[in-house]
C-alpha cells in the first residue's frame, strides 16, 4: 500500500508543533509497511489535489496567515474544494480550520473569506483562548477523549451543513459558549487543538489513516501499534484539565 500526502504551507503554518501530525501520519504508516510519499505544498504551486489521499493544513501567526491566505484561497481554493468533496482526507487546524470556512471577520471589521470547503465562519475578538484543552470526539475510534493545547482569539461557528468535532470537556474549543469543538464534513475535520494534536491522540491519527486508505484501497488493514506510553500521558493530562 502506498499513501500520499499533501503539507500545506509548512513554513508558515506550523505553529505550536503542528509539523509532528506530519511526522506521526508518516511513522505510524511506515510501521505497518505502508509506503508514504509528503509533499510541502509552497505558495504558488500549481497542484493536481486528485493524486492525494491526506491532507494536512496547520496553524500560524497572523502574519504567516496573511502571507498565504490569497494564495490559497484564489489558487488552491476551487481544486482543493472539490478533491475534498470527492472524499480526500484532510486535518485543519486552527488558522488552516478557519480558511477551510466561509469567511473570517477580523476584530477591525474586515471580512475575509475562506474557501467554503467547512459550512463554518470565524468572527475575530479581542480576547484569547489560552490553554489545554480536551474534547469528546464524535468518531468512532475506541478513545474518544482527545487533548490539545489551544491558543486563538477567533471565535468559529457551525452553520447547518457541518457537525462538531466534538464536544468541549476543559477549554474553550469553537468559541467559549456552546461547547462545541472543530467541524467534520465527509473527511475533512477542522479543530483548534495544536500541541501537536495527533502524537498526543494515536488513534485518532490512526482514524485518518484508515480513512485515507478505505478511499485508495476500497478496506484499510492497520495492525495495533504499542501505544502504552501515549495512553498513559493522555490519561494524566486528562486528569489534569478535568
Amino acid at each position: 500500500m502506498h499513501l500520499r500526502i499533501a503539507h500545506i504551507y509548512p513554513a508558515q503554518m506550523n505553529i505550536y508543533g503542528d509539523r509532528g501530525n506530519i511526522i506521526v501520519l508518516r511513522q505510524r504508516s511506515l510501521w505497518r509497511g505502508i509506503d508514504v510519499d509528503v509533499d510541502a505544498i509552497h505558495p504558488g504551486a500549481t497542484v493536481d489535489w486528485a493524486r492525494y489521499d491526506l491532507c494536512f493544513f496547520g496553524g500560524g501567526q497572523d502574519s504567516g496567515q496573511a502571507l498565504i491566505a490569497d494564495d490559497f484561497v484564489v489558487r488552491q481554493g476551487s481544486e482543493l474544494r472539490a478533491a475534498l468533496a470527492d472524499g480526500m482526507v484532510m486535518l485543519a487546524i486552527c488558522g488552516g480550520y478557519q480558511l477551510l470556512g466561509t469567511y473570517f471577520k477580523t476584530h477591525a471589521g474586515q471580512t475575509l473569506p475562506g474557501i467554503g470547503a467547512l459550512d463554518v465562519h470565524t468572527i475575530g475578538g479581542t480576547q484569547r483562548s489560552i490553554g489545554n484543552i480536551a474534547v469528546t470526539v464524535d468518531v468512532p475510534i475506541a478513545q474518544r477523549s482527545c487533548i490539545g493545547f489551544e491558543n486563538h482569539s477567533g471565535q468559529t461557528f457551525l452553520g447547518s451543513g457541518a457537525r462538531p468535532l466534538g464536544t468541549v470537556i476543559a477549554g474553550s474549543g469553537n468559541n467559549g459558549s456552546d461547547k462545541t469543538e472543530g467541524a467534520q464534513v465527509h473527511n475533512t475535520f477542522g479543530c483548534y487543538m495544536h500541541g501537536s494534536f495527533l502524537p498526543k491522540n494515536p488513534l485518532f491519527a490512526d482514524f485518518l489513516l484508515s480513512r485515507a486508505l478505505e478511499r485508495r484501497y476500497g478496506h484499510a488493514e492497520l495492525p495495533p501499534l504499542d501505544d502504552r506510553a501515549e495512553g498513559v500521558a493522555q490519561r494524566v493530562m486528562l486528569d489534569r484539565v478535568r
